[in-house]
């Protein structure tokens, strides 16, 4: 198979046209070619006036062709295999224990299921039809139920989002193939295989993650959900059993694929493993109009429905010395109510497949490290720290999980904001006027005021007066890591900290990428059950 990169094509074109470029760059016929798919596909929006489709194709030839050594753009590369034996010949102690159904659990619980290791998959939420109902009445009336919410349940705090599939990670060995590929499986867009930033939304994702759980189950896995880990036994640096509030299981391998918001779990496991403070990021989630974003992004041709809604990316470096950047950026999309205690309002992004909506979100954060929060003692303050501002959002929002909001004009001068501007607020159960300097550090609010005027720098309008922050936004990543090994294993034989909420990934690709890592390192060592 012949690859071809840099083939540039305006966005109106012709599947034709596909060919024809190919043809051109190998020099050969149209009629040569056999077959093309697209491997990648992204947009050049530098010049306003021609944006470009970016590919990068693969293509079969009906006769060899000699691949000139000087053009960096054509080589020929082998079709893609994932496959990983299972070589272990350890005996397990009864089926390996998975602990959360988000990215990293689900993916791990597929390949060890796919190689005949039969997991026990334990979910403290519920299942995915269920924990939607419990979110929507949550968002209604502001009953929160702390075991299911945006942050617990099947599929993890990802389900309700944007449903983001693109990595920063280098994935030379293509696991993230691999997850696409059963993710289309299961009922997602077959685009996600070769858009630049492809996504689902969470109105797809969800049907996506009941089918996988089908795949799982059909193959030998076992899902427990409504169940919650509450103590794990160790003899001899090695586990050998786990209790949850209903059971007791014997097993030597635990694979702790557990959120980033499972506090009573961290607090369970600081005794017992090697725990540490990282560092996250803390700010709040800004709106602004879509069509804005559309514009600035794509000029006279915003509004293509080929092109899509634009999105942005942004990084500036304060005076402070801190980090402000855009976060988990929402087109066309809401800002979602995450609580998963009580008294804490703490907020997200969500967007639905089309991203159709009027507003754009996403977070604007600023980086804060354990120094801020004495977590150089103390593995858990992290925890605490977030939980502090949460509260504070909590009081300032009028104790009923309403959110703080605030306009970027007022929120420069610490002033409430008394009316809304052209941009309405998205988050239900619903929002009150506050100055969010009371919900943040000082130092976080700084950093925020000067991001965003560095932002709209670099897209019009980004910090006119009446774009929309609403607070708070804690939950970026975990602010713990649990320490494992090159094995994967943590202190403690057999127990193995997976995917974001072990420290280990940052969003549903990398998480789900780590969970396969994990389960390859069970599979090289372990004897499959039913071989």
């Amino acid at each position: 198979m012949i690859r071809i990169q840099q083939v540039k094509l305006p966005i109106d074109h012709s599947e034709e046209d596909l060919y024809v470029k190919a043809a051109e760059a190998l020099k050969v016929k149209r009629e040569e070619i056999t077959s093309l798919s697209v491997f990648r596909r992204s947009i050049d929006a530098r010049k306003k006036d021609n944006i470009l489709f970016i590919y990068t194709l693969e293509v079969e030839l009906c006769r060899e062709i000699k691949i000139p050594k000087r053009n960096n753009n054509i080589s020929v590369v082998e079709p893609f295999v994932y496959e990983i034996e299972a070589a272990g010949e350890k005996i397990l102690k009864g089926r390996p224990v998975i602990v959360g159904c988000g990215p990293a659990g689900l993916f791990c619980s597929l390949l060890l299921s796919e190689k005949g290791y039969n997991p026990i998959i334990i979910e403290r939420g519920r299942k995915v039809r269920d924990r939607k109902k419990d979110i929507e009445k949550f968002w209604r009336d502001g009953s929160l139920n702390e075991r299911s919410n945006v942050q617990f349940g099947e599929g993890g705090a990802g389900t309700f989002s944007d449903g983001k599939l693109n990595t920063l990670i280098k994935d030379r060995s293509k696991r993230g193939k691999k997850i696409l590929e059963e993710f289309v499986a299961a009922g997602a867009p077959p685009e996600i295989m070769y858009i630049n930033k492809p996504h689902i939304g969470t109105d797809l994702l969800r049907g996506c993650l009941v089918n996988i759980r089908k795949k799982i189950m059909k193959l030998g896995g076992t899902f427990r959900f409504e169940e919650c880990l509450t103590d794990i036994n160790i003899k001899d640096n090695s586990i050998y059993r786990i209790i949850t509030e209903s059971d007791i299981v014997d097993t030597n391998i635990l694979v702790l694929a557990i959120g980033h918001s499972a506090r009573d779990t961290f607090e369970m496991l600081n005794s017992k493993l090697e725990l540490k403070a990282k560092p996250f990021a803390m700010g709040v989630r800004v709106e602004h109009p879509q069509k804005m974003i559309n514009e600035a992004q794509y000029g006279k041709m915003a509004g293509n429905l080929k092109l899509g809604p634009a999105d942005y990316k942004f990084v500036h470096k304060c005076k402070n010395g801190r980090s402000c950047y855009t976060f988990c950026m929402c087109p066309g999309g809401v800002v979602t109510a995450s609580s998963s205690e009580k008294y804490g309002v703490v907020t997200n992004g969500m967007s639905f497949h089309e991203r159709d909506l009027e507003n754009a979100n996403s977070a604007v954060v600023v980086s804060v490290g354990p120094e801020d929060f004495g977590g150089e003692n103390d593995p858990l303050a992290g925890i605490e720290f977030q939980r502090q501002f949460e509260r504070r959002a909590f009081e300032l929002g009028g104790n009923n999980y309403h959110a703080p909001v605030q306009l970027f004009g007022d929120f420069k001068e610490k002033r409430v904001s008394k009316s809304f501007g052209e941009i309405y607020p998205t988050y239900r159960p619903g929002v009150i006027f506050a100055n969010l300097w009371e919900c943040l550090p000082d130092y976080v609010c700084e950093s925020i005021a000067e991001g965003i005027t560095a932002f709209g720098k670099w897209l019009e309008g980004y910090d006119r007066y009446d774009a929309l922050l609403t607070g708070v936004e804690t939950r970026t990543s975990s602010p713990i890591r649990i320490i494992r090994g090159n094995d994967f294993q943590s202190s403690v034989r057999g127990i193995y900290p997976c995917g974001e909420g072990a420290g280990y990934a940052g969003g549903i690709m990398s998480a789900s990428i780590d969970g396969l890592k994990t389960a390859e390192q069970i599979i090289k060592t372990y004897r499959p059950l039913n071989r």
